[in-house]
């Protein structure tokens, strides 16, 4: 009896552990290979001003983030 909630708590312990580093490989994937627009308006409103020469929004929470 003893063993096996030893061993269940070691599985779900691992389970768990698998599952944390999955979830981290997939977010870090995610951020690296998309990229990113914004519209003018959400530009705006992270405190950016939108630059329609480069195509970008130059300042605030979206700076360097192309504009769609």
């Amino acid at each position: 009896m003893r063993i096996r909630r030893i061993l269940a708590a070691v599985f779900a312990t691992a389970a768990l552990a698998g599952l944390g580093l999955t979830g981290a490989t997939t977010d870090s994937a995610t951020a690296q290979g998309a990229s990113s627009y914004v519209t003018p308006s959400q530009c705006r409103q992270g405190g950016g001003t939108p630059d329609p020469m480069d195509n970008v929004c130059k300042g605030g929470t979206h700076n360097g983030e192309r504009i769609d």
